[in-house]
């Protein structure tokens, strides 16, 4: 387990700005049938590459489904066990082929106090090599001192 899951955020500590630690993820063929699989999208493209080229794309793709997934685990790894997801929004734009690097990267866009909970929103982007393949945000939950 990495430090960054060891220990949860606390809203006080975080502050606009904040860049989250840049995570690597290669893109392997075991890691687009996989992720269909574990989602249940049983959409050809994702595992087929036939029909994926058939489809007009070189290769088998990411599904959206994996990408909120892999989204969840770079900001979770930051926010820690504690922290509790509020909201996803993104926007998928170049495909994930197998053989590629995602790249992401994070930084916190906004905080607010409602309540008793700490809501902190980072906004996200994953690059490969042709391009931004999402962007968006997630809002988080974290604990309060007070």
């Amino acid at each position: 387990m990495s430090d960054l899951r060891a220990k949860t955020r606390r809203f006080e500590e975080v502050r606009v700005g904040e860049e989250l630690p840049e995570l690597a993820i290669d893109v392997t063929a075991s890691l687009i049938v996989a992720g269909a699989l574990a989602s249940r999208d049983f959409q050809d493209v994702h595992h087929d590459h036939a029909a994926a080229v058939a489809s007009g794309a070189k290769d088998i793709f990411m599904s959206i489904r994996t990408t909120q997934g892999l989204v969840g685990r770079f900001v979770s790894d930051w926010a820690g066990p504690e922290a509790m997801f509020k909201k996803m929004s993104v926007r998928l734009g170049a495909p994930n082929y197998p053989g590629d690097m995602m790249r992401m990267t994070g930084e916190v866009a906004s905080t607010d106090r409602a309540g008793t909970e700490g809501l902190v929103e980072v906004a996200i982007r994953g690059a490969n090599s042709l391009g931004e393949h999402v962007t968006g945000t997630v809002t988080m939950a974290l604990p309060t001192e007070g």
